[in-house]
Formats: structure tokens, C-alpha cells, sequence
């Protein structure tokens, strides 16, 4: 299970390409008033201190004591979850939700981004600075990328720097003084289980949490063999290798710049004619049989419908397809359970800094690292590569676990999670177990909208957290 979501979800940031800008004025994006709380994180060895941080998006009244906090998956940022908390504080009374924004997102140069989504920048502008370039010798003002060999140190940035980040942000979680429960979505759902079984100094992660969420994501009790951990530890400490995971064969940091800049672009511009249509960069199977628009280019290369069955990790159901008439195409939405400007804005962080919904350097050393975590069990692959998820017997019985499954996990989310439960005696009251892989994409479970299987089996399970002794 763990090995599939993690090989599969890099796809989503590969194609946000689609909705290359036009150039025009750019609609000034209004300011939603959040943005990243940076803490200090985990000494990482070799590390250089401005980057041993943690970021979290805080979502709700900073009253409210208990705390979800959640976990991106593969590529992805945290103003993904950034709708999907503003609906749960909105529901669930004395929570704050915080997303998680890694550290590895401290290396983006978001600068021209940001003056896009504030109107300060026209279209022109981004797509040169961030794509342009890439066609045209002429521009010489754009984004650099950072050279792998001054970031070595990133190659270190596994299971256990995330995990360990992960206890900075929710030491300072309980320091609310409430309960906070722990999620993660795709490859997030593996670090919930990692960071819920490690072993701190005899202590199971869990002891800190009342409950732990799964969105179609999660471990089963299977690792990788050590062989296979000690030739892909072998394969990125070569001196030639990269710190970053390629995501769908695109190397770092292209896949994220695509889908940061085609997302502000489909929400922002959605009715310009889309350059990514006609720029000769996209795989076939993206391009649109007739003229599109931005907001038409991003619906038809990421809506169930017309997206390509490569692309699952990528997808949602943002309606029926391609408006049928004009010149230029536009997308019709009609019964959509995502909405496609509410897809935009998870992935773009419109009205935010310095923040968007994708990881542009993602580490090749973590994705390595959820293969060993086998739902808390001890095993050798685990001493391979320094991943301590041990005490998966020595979870808290009062713990609460909410499993849901969609496209890519399907059955087996709940069933790892409800194998998790019983290692360490949880009883069968304690699960919320649900799969909606029939009718769920990938992406639906946090975008869905106003209609969400998932979070209306999240709200209650919050309310259940907070009512419990």
C-alpha cells in the first residue's frame, strides 16, 4: 500500500502545466489573512540552521485548543488543505486545523508568484520568469534552480527529519491545551503512522494524540526488503544523484513551478486562451481536442473524465468537461464534486505569500523511507535507513482512528488502519472506516465541495475526539 501511494502521487504536480498564462493584467487575488507560522524544527546533520524549520498554515480561532493537524502527501504543500480547514472550523466548534508546510518548500523563489496572485505582476511576467525561458534564450530575468551540489544535505531529509519536524509542530500543538489529532493525505497518511509508532526515548508518537485521520493514504504492516532500501540509500548518496524525487519524469523543480503558476493562471485568467495548449510542451494526451481557455486546459487534463488513467494521482471530479461551443472553450462544472476554482485555490495559495499547494523540491530520501515504516513494525529495512516506527503494538487503546479510502487506496486504507488498531488491542469502537474508491478521485476526499463523504465522517469524529474522557 505504502509503496503505491507514494510512487503514484508526484503526478499531480507534473501536469499543472496546462494552464500556461497569457499575457494580460493580472486580477489582483484578495488577501484570506493566513499564512506560514515558521517554528523551529529538527538539527538535521549537516544541515545549515535556516533551514532546520517547520511551517504551518493556522486555520480557525486561535482560542480554540484542540488542534488537526495534517500532513501533505507527495508534492504537495500545505495550502492544499487550506478550503478543507476552513470548512471544518466553520463545523466544528473549539478546533483549529494546521497544515503542514515542509522544509524543503523554504527553497522556492516564489517572489514573482506573489506579485502575480496580488496583481502586481501581469501575466507575462510569471510565464516568463518561471517557463518562458525555458523556449526563449532571450529572457534573461527568470528563477534559478538550486544547483544539486549545494544542497548534499537535502539527501538526509527522510522519515526521520520529517517526523521529527513533525514533533516540533505538535509539541506546539499541545501546547494549546487540548487534544489534537494528527492526518495525512496519500504519503502524509504513512508519515501519520510513522510518526504515530516511533519510538521517542520508550514512547510511542501517539501517547501525544487523541486520533490519527487517514485520507486514502496509509502503511500496510509489509516493508521493502533491505536490499531494496540499502541499493535506492546507494543510488541517491552517489555524488551525481539529485536530493529530489523527478515527479512523472519531470526533474525538480519543474513540476511544482507548473502547477503553481497553471493553477493562479486557471483561477485568475480563466478565460484567456491557454499558451500550454499551444506551447508544445505537453504530453498529447493533455492537449484538448479544440481551443481552450486556462480554466478549460487545467479541467480537461485533471477531471476524471478526460484525464488520462496515468494521471490518477493527479485527478478530481471537477464536472462535465469542455464547454461545447465558442472559439475558445471554457469548462463546465455542472456536478462536480470538487469545484474546479476551489481545486485552483488549494493548489495555487491565492491570498497567500510565499505558499502554494505543491512542493517544487520534494526528497527523493523520504519518499525512499515510507517503505519501511510497515505499519510500526520492526523490521530491516528500518535499520537500513534510520526509520525508528517501532512501537506499532504500544499504541494508546483510547485512541481514535478515522480511515477513508478513495481512488488510489481504496479497501486497503481502512483495512491498514484497522490492522494498525488491533496490533495494539484498540478496540473496534474506536475506527471510523470508510471506502469510497468507486466514487472518489485521489483529490476529492480534501476538495470536495459542498457535498464530501469525507468530511462528514470527520466532523463527527472530531466531535467524538473532543467528548472523550
Amino acid at each position: 500500500m505504502t509503496r503505491w501511494f507514494k510512487r503514484a502521487a508526484p503526478i499531480a504536480g507534473a501536469v499543472a502545466l496546462v494552464a500556461v498564462v497569457l499575457p494580460g493584467p493580472a486580477v489582483a487575488a484578495p488577501s484570506n489573512g493566513l499564512h506560514v507560522t515558521w517554528m523551529s524544527g529538527f538539527a538535521a546533520p549537516g544541515t545549515p540552521a535556516q533551514y532546520n524549520k517547520v511551517g504551518v498554515i493556522k486555520v480557525g480561532p486561535s482560542s480554540a485548543k484542540n488542534v488537526l493537524v495534517l500532513e501533505p502527501g507527495t508534492s504537495a504543500g500545505s495550502s492544499y488543505f487550506v478550503p478543507l480547514a476552513q470548512w471544518i472550523v466553520s463545523r466544528a466548534s473549539g478546533w483549529q486545523v494546521w497544515s503542514v508546510e515542509r522544509r524543503e518548500n523554504l527553497l522556492e523563489d516564489q517572489s514573482v508568484l506573489d506579485r502575480f496572485k496580488q496583481g502586481k505582476a501581469t501575466a507575462t511576467e510569471l510565464y516568463d520568469y518561471y517557463l518562458g525561458f525555458l523556449k526563449d534564450s532571450g529572457i534573461t530575468n527568470h528563477f534559478q534552480t538550486v544547483p544539486t551540489a549545494s544542497v548534499e544535505f537535502a539527501k538526509q531529509w527522510g522519515m526521520n527529519v520529517a517526523v521529527e519536524d513533525l514533533h516540533d509542530v505538535i509539541t506546539a500543538a499541545r501546547h494549546q491545551g487540548g487534544k489534537v489529532v494528527l492526518g495525512g493525505h496519500s504519503l502524509g497518511g504513512s508519515v501519520v503512522t510513522a510518526y504515530a509508532t516511533w519510538d521517542f526515548n520508550g514512547r510511542p508518537g501517539a501517547d501525544d494524540l487523541a486520533g490519527l485521520v487517514y485520507i486514502d493514504g496509509g502503511s500496510s504492516p509489509n516493508p521493502v526488503p533491505a536490499s531494496q532500501a540499502s541499493s535506492e540509500l546507494a543510488a541517491l548518496n552517489a555524488p551525481s544523484a539529485t536530493p529530489w524525487l523527478a515527479f512523472g519524469g519531470i526533474p525538480a523543480p519543474y513540476a511544482g513551478v507548473y502547477n503553481a503558476t497553471g493553477s493562479a493562471a486557471a483561477l485568475l485568467k480563466p478565460n484567456e486562451p491557454s499558451l500550454g495548449q499551444t506551447s508544445g510542451l505537453l504530453p498529447a494526451a493533455l492537449v484538448p481536442p479544440v481551443r481552450v481557455s486556462n480554466v478549460g486546459q487545467y479541467g480537461y487534463a485533471l477531471n476524471v473524465a478526460t484525464s488520462p488513467a496515468s494521471l490518477r494521482a493527479a485527478q478530481a471530479h471537477l464536472g462535465v468537461g469542455l464547454t461545447t461551443s465558442g472559439a475558445v472553450r471554457g469548462w463546465n462544472g455542472a456536478g462536480a464534486l470538487t469545484p474546479i476554482t476551489r481545486f485552483e485555490t488549494m493548489f495555487s495559495g491565492v491570498g497567500m505569500t510565499n505558499v502554494d499547494g505543491t512542493e517544487w523540491y520534494f526528497p527523493q530520501r523520504l519518499t525512499d523511507d515510507t517503505g519501511a515504516v510497515a505499519n510500526g513494525n520492526a523490521n530491516p529495512a528500518q535499520d537500513v535507513l534510520d526509520v525508528h516506527a517501532t512501537m506499532g503494538h504500544n499504541l494508546p487503546k483510547s485512541l481514535l482512528i478515522y480511515a477513508f479510502g478513495a481512488a488510489l487506496g481504496g479497501p486497503g486504507v481502512p483495512a491498514d488502519a484497522q490492522t494498525l488498531a488491533g496490533q495494539s488491542g484498540i478496540p473496534a469502537a474506536n475506527l471510523t472506516l470508510a471506502n469510497f474508491q468507486p466514487t472518489y478521485a485521489h483529490n476529492d476526499p480534501a476538495g470536495a465541495y459542498p457535498h464530501d463523504a469525507f468530511f462528514d465522517r470527520l466532523v463527527p469524529f472530531l466531535r467524538k475526539v473532543s467528548a472523550k474522557k
